[in-house]
């Protein structure tokens, strides 16, 4: 008779769950260190915010590399979230592939003007 239970529990499957956590945990920490980031430059920023002062704080190259990062990092973390809720609520196996499919070209297109905004400032 085999235990399915305690340490000796056969555990099977594709994902086991830390892999995601982390990469939930790491791109959101990311996220939120380039939030306070952008807050900064924003809050000692002298005079009143317009267009100049935004396209001023992105212009550099060393902040279009870190916001380039940053959207790649939003991008894998909704990915992540997207993808465990189709696994958890979308049964048919057929829509579950249409749907990470749908998701998968939106999220690529997003991430394409994402780009073309940054690197047009």
């Amino acid at each position: 008779m085999s235990v399915n239970y305690g340490s000796k529990r056969l555990v099977v499957g594709a994902h086991y769950g830390l892999r995601d956590w982390l990469s939930q945990l790491v791109t959101g920490v990311l996220m939120a260190l380039f939030t306070v980031i952008v807050l900064a430059q924003v809050i000692f920023t002298k005079g009143s915010m317009g267009y100049d002062k935004w396209a001023g704080i992105f212009s550099t190259q060393w902040m279009k590399v870190i916001t380039f990062t940053v959207i790649l990092a939003l991008l894998y973390h909704a990915w992540v979230g997207i993808r465990e809720i189709l696994m958890d609520y979308a049964k048919p196996m057929s829509i579950r592939l249409s749907l990470q499919v749908f998701f998968i070209a939106w999220l690529v297109g997003c991430a394409g003007w994402a780009v073309q905004v940054l690197w047009r400032l």
